[in-house]
């Protein structure tokens, strides 16, 4: 999955419960308008219906179900990129400009992604890891 929708999804349900929601939510629809006119309507009242879920798991403290609607807006945000993959710095725009901000300093390492890439040849070896790594082998 492309890395900005994942950050874009996480970072969209993040702002459900913040006080800037209008305005993520403005940016969202507004990108669905221009890229999906037909679907804004519906993608509007899905918006407000998974704000409600968000702000009733968070008053129960089911972080689970926060993280599965984050998953269903990656989808869809992952569909949008694939029909058009133009829309990919808009998109990153809107994920720096109004999903992110509002969000904490824990949230935001949620919406943070990495992307690591290696290749070994000739016995070669390729250690990662995107915190601490500690390797005990000689």
């Amino acid at each position: 999955m492309d890395p900005i929708a994942l950050a874009a999804g996480t970072a969209l349900v993040g702002a459900m419960a913040t006080d800037a929601w209008q305005s993520a939510r403005t940016g969202m629809i507004t990108l669905w308008r221009r890229v999906r006119p037909e679907q804004a309507d519906t993608v509007e009242e899905e918006l407000a219906e998974t704000r409600a879920q968000v702000l009733a798991a968070r008053a129960d403290g089911e972080s689970e179900t926060e993280q599965t609607l984050a998953a269903d807006w990656q989808l869809r945000l992952q569909a949008l990129l694939r029909a058009d993959p133009a829309i990919a710095a808009e998109l990153r725009h809107l994920l720096d400009t109004r999903l992110t901000p509002p969000l904490t300093a824990d949230e935001r390492t949620a919406v943070g992604s990495l992307v690591m890439w290696a290749e070994a040849s000739g016995g070669g070896r390729v250690y990662q890891a995107g915190r601490d790594q500690h390797i005990t082998e000689r």
